[in-house]
């Protein structure tokens, strides 16, 4: 047996060098993100993901993923856990194959929308949901040095296994999603961001009959997210309105999301994909209460629009683990985020930006019109402004309602507008970004009191 004391595993790393946040732990690679890090984290993982199966793991296209799944892996066997490797993957297919294998946890290794530089490790406990806030804790003691007394010997014999043939199944997933519905002849452009989206997503759409054109289509870490997918949705309106297509699907780094475009040329964001979905569900008695569970970044115009149609909006906090929460609490079917996050119940509660994809486009298919169509009857978003303020100072950020000038500026918009807008000011949980939000029913409003509270913000938690 090697010599396993002069080798680094669970042994604490810096103080302080490792949180888990929103969406896992997150970061520039060779800073934050390191292979020790990664070791260390897959130790601790094994050591408290639950008995009985495999661990699976999955990465995006990015130059350091490799590298961190080794290392992952490498902490996991020596913790005595079998490692499944999906290499090359969505998001979604890490929880999809734990449910389906009956594994004891998964690990995706992806920065999601964030530069090329960054890479982070998400968690996924034994149900396939995003891993419960008690087992990060116990990780997190571990990496810092406080969890339980490493054993002085391996826990038994881990095994590492190259497993992509398992993302079979969870292509015939989607496919059997749409339960037969066709695209035969359906102009279509997919924005594949270089990421993910490439292991399957050109794949899928020509199965159901798309006549396709595909943007940033292959695998490449070093431009993935970089003008292009769901944060960049310039390239893709620009070919939908080109080429004539009936709408367009853009995917992050990941393709746990999806934003839209349709035959026009607008956005179709996550509000407007839970609006038209949730209509659906509801006129087949599938919407439990009316019922639809969104974040605090949901439009007004949304929420209103819902409740006029004997709808109920359920708000949490931004992140999809805080929707999977409430969709849980409430037997919600339906959920999301306004940034392309959707979560249904009928396909296991993961966010899937190629399900996304293929159920809005099959469903209208079936319908009979078109996305413009159903854009057409959609709500009318009040304006909103979402500006990001620099902070690196993680405390001043995470507490900047201390600050009064800043708290008395947000009290003071808030009562200007009157009940028709609103603000939210929140600390981003994987950047180092404060996020202030106005939302009202005039765009001058919207414009003025973002960029003063954006500027308040700079002032005072920059301060030297």
């Amino acid at each position: 047996m090697a010599d396993w004391a002069r080798f680094p595993i669970g042994q604490p790393l810096a103080p302080g060098q490792a949180h888990f946040g929103t969406d896992g732990i997150r970061g520039r690679v060779g800073e934050l993100i390191t292979p020790l890090l990664a070791l260390q984290l897959g130790y601790w993982s094994g050591q408290v993901f639950g008995a009985g199966g495999p661990v699976v793991i999955g990465r995006d296209s990015r130059a350091s993923g490799p590298m961190l799944v080794a290392a992952l892996a490498a902490g996991l066997t020596a913790a005595g856990r079998e490692v499944f490797d999906l290499g090359l993957c969505p998001t979604p297919a890490v929880p999809g194959a734990i449910r389906r294998l009956g594994a004891s946890g998964g690990l995706m290794v992806s920065a999601s929308h964030n530069p090329p530089g960054d890479n982070g490790i998400k968690a996924f406990g034994a149900c396939g949901a995003k891993l419960a806030k008690a087992q990060q804790a116990a990780i997190e003691a571990g990496l810092q040095g406080s969890g339980a007394q490493v054993p002085q010997q391996l826990a038994g014999d881990g095994r590492w296994y190259e497993r992509a043939d398992l993302l079979a199944d969870y292509r015939q997933s989607l496919l059997d999603s749409v339960q037969g519905a066709r695209l035969d002849g359906v102009k279509l452009v997919l924005d594949l961001c270089w990421g993910s989206a490439t292991s399957c997503g050109e794949e899928l759409f020509r199965q159901l009959g798309a006549e396709l054109t595909v943007l940033h289509g292959s695998p490449d870490g070093s431009r993935i997210n970089q003008a292009c997918g769901s944060t960049h949705l310039e390239p893709l309106r620009a070919a939908v309105l080109e080429r004539g297509a009936a709408m367009g699907f853009a995917f992050d780094g990941d393709a746990d999301r999806m934003l839209a475009v349709d035959g026009k040329g607008r956005v179709v964001d996550g509000d407007q994909v839970l609006y038209l979905w949730g209509q659906e569900l509801m006129a087949r008695d599938r919407l439990p209460q009316n019922r639809i569970v969104a974040t605090v970044m949901s439009n007004l115009g949304f929420e209103r629009a819902w409740q006029r149609r004997g709808g109920l909006l359920e708000r949490t906090a931004v992140g999809d683990q805080y929707v999977y929460a409430a969709m849980e609490e409430h037997g919600a079917a339906l959920g999301g985020e306004q940034s392309g996050h959707i979560l249904a119940a009928d396909y296991g509660m993961s966010g899937d930006g190629l399900l996304t994809a293929l159920q809005v486009a099959t469903l209208v298919a079936r319908q009979g019109g078109s996305l413009a169509d159903w854009m057409d009857e959609s709500f009318s978003a009040y304006p909103q402004k979402l500006v990001n303020v620099t902070v690196a100072d993680k405390l001043r950020r995470t507490s900047w309602a201390r600050c009064q000038p800043l708290q008395e500026a947000v009290l003071a918009a808030e009562a200007a507008m009157a009940g028709s807008g609103r603000v939210l000011v929140r600390a981003s949980g994987t950047e180092p970004l404060l996020r202030v939000m106005v939302e009202a029913a005039h765009q001058a409003d919207v414009d003025h009191w973002c960029a003063h509270l954006a500027t308040l913000a700079d002032q005072h938690l920059n301060a030297a």
